[in-house]
């Protein structure tokens, strides 16, 4: 799956969460980055504009692993990235090594 793919899947499934899916113009240290946050109750994934589509299907994988996302569909590549993920996570939360 293209990376452009994967960030209009992970996109799509960020609105079915009710999280939403911003791009800003960042400059300084924020300038590339990005990451999930809160903003008056409601989740947000903010990213640079000029993020490539990689880095954006990146951020989101990160962002959407700790929602659940079994009761939307997904499409293989993008539920296997976010398992992959989760178990990164998990195996970091447990002190071993992948």
């Amino acid at each position: 799956m293209k990376p452009e793919q994967m960030t209009e899947a992970l996109e799509q499934a960020a609105t079915q969460l009710g999280v939403q899916v911003r791009y800003e113009t960042m400059t300084g240290d924020a300038s590339g980055g990005g990451g999930l946050c809160k903003l008056k109750g409601t989740w947000c994934v903010i990213m640079d504009r000029k993020t490539a589509p990689a880095e954006r299907a990146a951020t989101l994988i990160d962002a959407l692993a700790s929602f659940e996302t079994d009761k939307i569909f997904l499409p293989p590549k993008v539920r296997e990235a976010l398992a992959a993920r989760r178990a990164i996570v998990a195996s970091a939360a447990s002190g071993s090594t992948p």
